[in-house]
């Protein structure tokens, strides 16, 4: 099979990263991969007869070249490379389409030439690289009948019966419409004698999918759109900028970022980044005016003492009559009606550029994969398929059930049906913004919870600082006061209650947490065990109604404790959560622990440059010490988001057999790079992924055994993981776990307060660890997490990532160099 990619519409980070998965699975499973530049443009535009003939002459060259590069090789291995692979290793034009230039000194030329094959090598280094590589446009020639003709011809021409466009809904409702023209497209190219009845036959039917690249996230069946994940991160860091100015003067700003049709960043914004307000299409203001209820808000978070203001508003915002509101108006407002010195800043397509953040590589990656297996199995039958993400799982949903049920969201705004439009995005989008107003509001005391059923709240942080801790206390200070609790922070883990380093946290206080690392209340890994009865006695003198903890292993081993100790002290008989938070996410059952998403940024970060170094150097290995104690996700998830041709966990193991082929495959991979060209190649290690074949160790064998072919360097990256500035994603995860904490702990001492103190007995259930187990948010008793954790290593009998080392190695194409027969490593999907 020969497939094709193109990239369409707005251009989005991670189209690169599925450029890249694409092209690599594609020769993996025996197909010729083909690009296609500048959009559906570059499809109508085909090839030149000239270049035509250079770019066949410069393939069969190619092919050539790496035959001889292989006879004149040193027999490093007892079996043979894949031949497919081999012959498909190179074209020559990668550096042409990353460093954007059409020629360069020697002749090379993609000038006329719009449909070009590509091989393995032509596509590395694209990670790390923003928007798209082979070029996106807009085409208004595809949109005539003439236009989607000549694209057929383009296509049949090169012997292209596959292809696979990332774009948003517009770029694939034309993909879909391409594909059901097909069979009046080639037969009009037919009796027109453009085409040779057995071209005829033989494209009979054109094999299509898309992948869904977008910054707004608008695309309905999936949860996540390709370059959604690094525009928010965009978004925050420019948001957390302008924080320290409007602080400083005590200014308000008005942020707009994009957003047409979906308010999705401006929400995630919003809740990352602490706005005080924001302006969705889906949610317009229910009070009108609405100017009136935005500066009593922002009055009354003025008059508690906040020195800065900060409003989102999405471009498409508007009120409840579809009238839109602009920055500049809510600028003149807030300036003459409050008397506040206001900015505005528009983010604009600085939300689309730079590197992509780790899921924007990750998602892109397997998606890719996704997409050529969907190519494979398609039939004349078998709809056009959208690969998504739902519920963590990779999904292939019918494309034009996703573009209807999308279109159906722009239809029920415009028809003023809000309520639907909000139910169309799903629950989690609706949660979030009740997640906003909960972190943003302040309610007068008659808004209040009764006295009654007010809360006297401990809140502890447990383990090593993980992104996003600071956050989740932000979160539930500002829910507490909100409602009435008393939130009591204690300091320095266990070890500060019994010292009395407890205090009372106020709605402002916490104000600038959101972005902050680490952890401010402090952390220690001391247990409760450390002194039982002390910490009953302080539980009983602090009166605390609920406890919160926020952490690690640690904290959920302090739950058990704390749940076993019930029998022996009564002041344990409270509410008690447990929040997931630590960057090895080695939490059992739940997918995603708080501060594991910032340290796969931070991992991404530094193995970027270190990469960078490698190559410059061009014949380096650097092996990359990582955290994560016996959890290999970091690890793991890291060298998939970077490229890595190695990774080693503690789930995994090291053995000598292992080492020696993996040297193999690294002597067989440098003897195949074009001399003087070699890649910078990393190798990522988990600190515990072996006591005798440690780094050091790793590092010395890699270059004893390099010989002339490659040197080693090791860099060790320790704490530098816990990341500083939390990820947005972490941010707003934080804020929604926290809040569902809340409500728990809420919940369950309505039920216990019912019942006499003296015989107060807290079951199992109330000490609980909050999971997220694919799209559901699921509360666990820790008693029951006990039967799905290995306690001696610290982490969860079983995890959602463990195939990925299986692709990390496929990617690197590590079976095939060393020529291991082909069901030696299995790929059973994430």
């Amino acid at each position: 099979m020969k497939i094709a990619i193109l990239t369409s519409g707005g251009d989005s980070a991670g189209m690169n990263a599925a450029v890249r998965a694409i092209v690599k699975w594609g020769i993996l499973k025996g197909c010729e991969m083909w690009i296609v530049r500048e959009g559906y443009e570059g499809l109508v535009n085909g090839n030149e007869d000239r270049a035509e003939k250079v770019g066949q002459e410069v393939n069969a060259n190619a092919v050539a070249a790496v035959d001889k590069e292989l006879a004149q090789s040193i027999d490093i291995t007892s079996h043979e490379p894949d031949k497919n692979l081999l012959h498909n290793l190179r074209f020559g034009d990668g550096e042409l389409l990353r460093d954007g230039t059409s020629e360069y000194v020697g002749g090379r030329t993609l000038k006329g030439r719009y449909i070009v094959r590509v091989g393995w090598d032509d596509v590395r280094g694209w990670f790390s690289e923003g928007g798209t590589l082979i070029g996106t446009a807009r085409s208004a020639a595809f949109r005539t009948p003439e236009g989607r003709l000549a694209a057929a011809y383009n296509l049949v021409k090169e012997g292209i019966d596959a292809l696979v466009v990332c774009g948003g809904d517009g770029s694939l409702t034309g993909a879909d419409l391409f594909r059901s023209e097909w069979p009046d497209l080639i037969q009009t190219l037919h009796s027109e004698k453009r085409i040779t009845d057995a071209q005829l036959k033989n494209h009979s039917h054109l094999k299509l999918v898309g992948l869904v690249g977008s910054i707004d996230n608008d695309m309905a069946m999936t949860d996540l759109t390709i370059g959604a994940p690094t525009a928010l991160q965009r978004i925050c860091e420019a948001i957390d900028n302008i924080n320290s100015t409007a602080y400083s003067h005590s200014r308000a700003f008005v942020v707009e970022v994009m957003g047409r049709d979906c308010g999705w960043l401006a929400l995630m914004a919003g809740v990352a980044g602490g706005a005080d307000f924001i302006f969705i299409p889906e949610k317009p203001p229910t009070t009108m005016p609405w100017e009136d209820a935005m500066c009593a808000e922002i009055h009354r978070h003025r008059s508690l003492g906040k020195r800065k203001t900060i409003v989102i508003v999405a471009e498409g915002a508007h009120d409840r009559e579809l009238n839109p509101i602009r920055a500049d108006y809510i600028k003149d407002i807030l300036t003459d009606r409050l008397g506040l010195d206001t900015r505005v800043t528009t983010l604009g397509h600085t939300q689309r550029g730079g590197r992509p953040c780790a899921f924007d590589r990750i998602l892109p990656t397997v998606q890719g994969v996704e997409a050529v297996e969907a190519l494979l199995e398609a039939e004349p039958s078998t709809p056009t398929y959208m690969i998504g993400v739902q519920e963590n799982k990779i999904t292939r949903v019918p494309l034009m059930d996703a573009v209807s049920a999308t279109r159906a969201i722009g239809k029920a705004l415009k028809d003023k049906e809000f309520d639907k439009a909000l139910s169309l995005r799903g629950p989690e989008f609706l949660e979030m913004l009740h997640g906003f107003r909960g972190c943003s509001s302040y309610n007068s005391e008659a808004e209040k919870l009764p006295k009654a059923k007010r809360m006297r709240v401990g809140i502890i942080h447990m383990g090593a600082p993980a992104g996003g801790m600071n956050a989740a206390t932000r979160a539930a200070v500002r829910y507490c006061i909100k409602q009435g609790h008393t939130p009591l922070a204690v300091h320095n883990g266990f070890r500060g209650l019994l010292d009395d380093n407890v205090d009372e946290l106020s709605w402002l206080g916490v104000d600038a947490w959101a972005a902050r690392g680490g952890s401010e209340l402090g952390t220690n890994r001391a247990l409760p065990s450390v002194d039982m009865g002390g910490i009953a006695s302080k539980f009983q003198e602090y009166a605390f109604d609920g406890l919160l903890m926020i952490g690690g292993f640690e904290a959920f081993n302090a739950l058990l404790m704390l749940d076993d100790a019930r029998k022996h002290y009564p002041a344990f008989h409270i509410p008690m959560a447990h929040l997931p938070a630590t960057i090895s996410n080695n939490v059992p059952l739940t997918e995603h622990s708080l501060g594991s998403d910032t340290s796969l940024n931070a991992l991404v970060d530094a193995c970027d440059a270190i990469k960078q170094s490698a190559s410059a150097s061009r014949d380096r290995v650097f092996v990359v010490e990582t955290q994560g104690g016996q959890c290999g996700y970091i690890a793991t998830m890291g060298a998939l988001a970077v490229g890595a041709s190695l990774v080693y966990t503690p789930e995994g193991g090291m053995t000598l057999d292992m080492l020696r082929r993996d040297i193999r495959f690294l002597k067989r991979r440098y003897s195949l790079d074009v001399p003087g060209k070699s890649e910078g190649r990393l190798v990522i290690r988990t600190e515990a992924a072996s006591k005798v074949y440690t780094t050091s160790v790793l590092t010395k064998m890699l270059i004893e055994e390099g010989g002339s072919l490659f040197d080693a360097r090791s860099a060790s990256l320790g704490h530098t993981l816990q990341g500083g500035v939390p990820s947005p994603m972490d941010r707003a995860r934080a804020a929604r776990l926290s809040l569902r904490c809340m409500k728990f702990l809420e919940e369950h001492h309505e039920i216990l307060s019912q019942k006499p103190h003296k015989s107060r007995q807290a079951g199992p259930n109330t000490a609980a660890v909050i999971t997220i187990q694919q799209s559901d948010i699921a509360w666990v008793p820790a008693q029951e997490m006990v039967k799905h954790a290995d306690m001696a290593n610290r982490r969860g009998k079983k995890s959602w990532w463990g195939n990925a080392t299986d692709l990390v190695e496929q990617l690197a194409g590590k079976p095939q160099f060393l020529g291991l027969p082909k069901d030696s490593v299995e790929l059973s999907g994430i």
